[in-house]
This record gives C-alpha cells, structure tokens and sequence, in this order.
C-alpha cells in the first residue's frame, strides 16, 4: 500500500471534472477515511437548476449549514488517526454564492460564513483539478444525472471562470493544479501513478502539474 505524508488532503474542481472519482481512488490508494460532499439531499438543487435566481439564497444556505455540520464532525473525531481524503473545499462555497446571489444575499451570506470558515479544519494538500470545457460538457452528460439533465453550458463556463479566478488567489495551504482533459486516469493506470506521484510529492506552495497523456 503507498502511503500519504499528507493527513487531510481535499479534491476541488467544477461539475464533471472527476471529483469523486479520484477521491475515491486516493482513498483507496492511502487506506483513508472519505468525506463526500452529499449533492443530491439538497432539496432545493433540482428547482434551482429550473430557476436559478428564484431558489439559489435557498440552495446556497442548505450547502453552507450541510458542509459545515459535516466538517464539524470530522473535527470531533480525531482527524489525524488516519488519512482523510474530501471531495471538497469547505471555502469554495463562495465560489457558488458569489456566482447566483444577489447582492442583499451575498451580503447576509458572507456574514454567516464569516462566522463558520474559521471553526472548519484545513487540508494539508488541496488537489485543483481543470479540464477544458467540452470535456467537462462531455463527461456531465455522460454520467447522465437526472437534476443535471438541463444544464446550462453558460453556467458551467462561468463557473469555471470562477474557480480559475478562486485559485489563482488562493494560498491558504499547499494548492496542486492538474489539467485532466486530456489523461484518464480512471482507466488508464499510467496516468494515476504519475497523478499519485505528483500528489505525494507535492509539499508547500503551489504547482501546476499539466500532464500530456502519450496515447493517440
């Protein structure tokens, strides 16, 4: 078994980058303890879909006080006894709120995040995954999620821009970001071991790992 210096380390990216997937094989890889954000108990996801303004105050608070409650736990257990591998970044909330809210929302959302962000742990390792949009495009409808049936390609290109913009600013911990569009390293065992690599390798900083897959 290869083993992780890193003892809490987060996977981030937007919609169809593969979160889950390399979260679910890192926890493997490292015998670790795995912490899944839980998208579709949100009641409100599927009409915010339908009518983003209308229910994105309702959709933005019920993942805040969902991933908050969540990381609280993970703080009452002892977080360090094992590995623990997350699918997401509890700050990348503001990412969303920022994206759907209006003004008089933001302003009452950052007041109760400003409350919560301090009180949540931080990773040793966050893992910034990308990929072209068309790749994103392609990899949503392939996995065919009901609530993510009409989705707007202007939405996830904003999104995307977002997450760029998030961080490209960010520095609270070791940051490492992989392009994915062109390796998969789901099905092809070369490209994950140069991806765990490069994850067991990364210490302080941040690091840009573009990796170009050798098949054609």
């Amino acid at each position: 078994m290869s083993h992780s210096e890193h003892r809490y380390i987060v996977v981030e990216g937007p919609i169809g980058v593969g979160k889950s997937s390399l979260t679910n094989i890192l926890s493997e890889r490292f015998a670790a303890r795995k912490v899944m954000e839980v998208v579709e108990e949100n009641p409100f996801l599927s009409s915010f879909y339908d009518d983003r303004a209308k229910y994105a105050f309702q959709t933005q608070m019920f993942f805040l006080l969902s991933r908050f409650k969540q990381q609280q736990k993970l703080f009452q257990q002892d977080l360090f006894a094992s590995v623990t591998v997350s699918d997401y970044l509890f700050a990348k909330d503001r990412i969303f709120a920022h994206l759907t809210l209006d003004p008089n929302e933001l302003s009452l959302y950052e007041r109760i995040f400003e409350e919560l962000g301090p009180r949540v742990a931080k990773p040793d390792l966050v893992i910034y995954m990308q990929a072209r949009l068309e790749v994103l495009l392609g990899r949503i409808k392939k996995r065919g999620r009901e609530f993510e049936r009409k989705f707007d390609p202007q939405y996830l290109e904003d999104l995307c821009k977002a997450y760029n913009e998030f961080f490209f600013h960010y520095n609270d911990t070791p940051l490492l970001v992989v392009n994915t569009s062109d390796i998969d390293f789901v099905n092809n065992p070369e490209d994950l071991e140069n991806l765990i690599n490069v994850v067991k390798s990364t210490k302080k900083g941040t690091h840009h790992y573009q990796p170009m897959s050798v098949r054609r």
